[in-house]
């Protein structure tokens, strides 16, 4: 039978062996092989989140809708409440050039019953201001309901990135294009205007900007319009009313030098409606028309016939012409388109057996 082995506590000098020899021997630390168990379930604790399961998910969806909004809101995609006297309303020149009363009135009456359904667009500008790029009918009738109700007038609005002057310009016409067709004096005066801002190089680059979508036949019609209030839209009190084809008569005497005496005209002149405006015009564009044109110099030159060998006047009343073009001798006979083929062919025949017998001689 084994011996048990009596085991005796060991005693105060034993124990101070002990506890030196652990001091000697430090602990393992993360440049060791292996960490504590207690550093680790220590860390371990830390990194934990300490909230409830539902409170952890909670926090989770709001940041990832913060996110969300964060990034509607830098495209434009937010709709926001802003004071109008926050909104600049002069950002851009409009391309509208005037409103009309009664819609007007129309669209202050269905804001007042109905509220503003339509936002705005506007760009920020910074330091809490804004541009108006879309809806300035819209910013008057909340502006003229406010007035009338003694309150500060709000207006709901999509707030957009900053963008190129050019680009608000596009958005601006293209809005007025789809709700309200814009007149072709307004869309030749808003690329007009744009061109002299500094928005775009020429009137030419602005035409093609503005109204990419529009044909190019469409296009032309325009610059002719935006050179028309280049030249005129000082004097012109009636211009929204110019039809096309009257615009286009314009154009044409301004590109034939007739600017001078238009604007006389209109200086000297006190219309009171879009017909007396025109009656003052008219006189000077008819005359334009009836001017002798320049000679067109596009397109290859014209060669100049050369003067003829030897011409006579035949029986019949027709022109015979000879003339040399270059190693060849070309015959023209005038005064035959009365002939058959038959006939021409029996000519032909003809003037080749004259043409033989006189070479036999």
């Amino acid at each position: 039978m084994a011996r048990r082995r009596t085991l005796e506590a060991p005693d105060p000098q034993a124990l101070a062996e002990i506890e030196a020899g652990f001091a000697a021997k430090p602990a393992l630390g993360p440049g060791g092989f292996a960490a504590p168990i207690a550093q680790v379930a220590a860390e371990a604790a830390s990194d934990r989140d300490a909230r409830p399961t539902a409170d952890r998910a909670n926090a989770a969806r709001t940041a990832t809708e913060a996110a969300s909004w964060r990034e509607a809101q830098a495209e434009g995609r937010v709709i926001e409440t802003l004071p109008l006297d926050r909104i600049q309303v002069n950002h851009l020149t409009r391309d509208r050039v005037e409103s009309d009363a009664e819609a007007m009135d129309e669209l202050v009456a269905s804001i007042r019953a109905s509220g503003q359904r339509l936002p705005i667009e506007v760009v920020d500008l910074g330091e809490g201001r804004y541009g108006l790029v879309s809806g300035w009918r819209r910013v008057r009738a909340l502006a003229l309901i406010g007035a009338e109700e003694g309150t500060a007038p709000v207006a709901r609005a999509i707030v957009r990135p900053a963008v190129e002057a050019g680009d608000a310009y596009a958005a601006m016409v293209e809005e007025n294009e789809i709700r309200a067709q814009l007149t072709p004096y307004e869309r030749g005066r808003i690329a007009a205007v744009a061109a002299h801002l500094g928005a775009f190089p020429s009137m030419e680059a602005a035409v093609d900007a503005i109204f990419a979508a529009a044909s190019k036949a469409k296009r032309s019609k325009i610059r002719s319009f935006a050179l028309v209030h280049f030249e005129l839209g000082d004097l012109l009190a009636h211009g929204r009313e110019l039809s096309e084809a009257g615009g286009l008569r314009l154009a044409a005497a301004l590109r034939g030098g007739f600017a001078t005496k238009l604007r006389a005209a209109l200086e000297q002149g006190d219309a009171q409606d879009a017909a007396a405006e025109w009656a003052l015009i008219e006189p000077i564009l008819d005359a334009a028309e009836a001017a002798p044109k320049p000679a067109p110099r596009g397109g290859r030159p014209r060669r100049q016939a050369p003067p003829p060998l030897a011409e006579a006047v035949l029986p019949n009343g027709a022109r015979a012409t000879v003339r040399s073009d270059g190693a060849k001798l070309v015959l023209t006979l005038d005064g035959q388109g009365g002939l058959s083929d038959s006939q021409r062919r029996d000519m032909a025949e003809r003037l080749l057996a004259c043409l033989t017998e006189a070479g036999d001689d």
